[in-house]
């Protein structure tokens, strides 16, 4: 955990993800990144310079109809010592049996997103913290530039005027075997997706085709990182000094 609390602390103060006084939502779908994520944060209170409160938020599509078993989830934040709050949603039902989509995962994140945004302001929240590690971060600027032929990615930091709510991602300096093998070590209960793309997606040939041009060019994933960086697309820039 001590080699996670690092790599957050930094994305906090290169990008000032937190400040004094922040209660901060931590979207905790239950698989390894947002364990860790929540773990890290929890963890973080106890020395970080800045002070802020901790509120956890599930949201369960309930697939096949069915509420999904967050028990571990809920054990853990008592372990931690953070609110927690499970909120059932029909966002299953909406995406595979009203709607049918062909392509799920764009509606399927826009309504949990919308969800999430709401209950992060219903617990008094005015920032929510994402998982999307460092891995995620070089896919989606990777999906972009090929499926889209676009320059951009997600930010680490990002206002919604129309929410009144700051996003924040502070795991996008971990890479993704760092995240495993500290959910690992912790012996986190992952709650394992039932969703019927999961592995079927364009993020997961990505993710494929990613590690495919590591194993014959090592570094590469951390090159591509830098130059995203040096480029200061999307917030992505290095922090000067004023």
């Amino acid at each position: 955990m001590q080699k996670i609390l690092g790599y957050i602390r930094r994305a906090c103060q290169e990008f000032d993800l937190i400040e004094d006084g922040d209660r901060i939502a931590v979207g905790v779908s239950g698989g390894k990144d947002s364990l860790v994520l929540l773990a890290g944060l929890a963890h973080m209170r106890r020395f970080y310079e800045k002070k802020y409160e901790l509120v956890a938020i599930t949201l369960d599509p309930r697939f096949g109809g069915e509420d999904g078993d967050y028990s571990a989830v809920t054990e853990l934040c008592e372990k931690l010592d953070v609110e927690f709050h499970l909120i059932r949603t029909d966002i299953a039902e909406i995406v595979f049996d009203i709607r049918k989509e062909q392509s799920p995962c764009s509606l399927c994140a826009k309504m949990r997103r919308g969800a999430l945004h709401d209950a992060a302001k219903e617990y008094g929240c005015n920032k929510i913290a994402l998982g999307h590690n460092n891995d995620d971060a070089i896919e989606t600027f990777m999906m972009n530039l090929f499926k889209e032929g676009r320059i951009g990615c997600f930010a680490p930091i990002s206002y919604l005027s129309r929410k009144d709510i700051t996003m924040i991602r502070p795991l996008v300096f971990v890479p993704e075997y760092a995240v495993s093998s500290c959910a690992r070590r912790n012996e986190f209960s992952i709650v394992k997706s039932k969703c019927p793309a999961d592995k079927a997606t364009t993020r997961q040939t990505t993710k494929e085709m990613l590690a495919r041009m590591e194993h014959e060019d090592k570094g590469i994933k951390q090159r591509v990182f830098g130059a995203m960086r040096k480029a200061g697309i999307d917030r992505w820039g290095y922090k000067t000094e004023e």
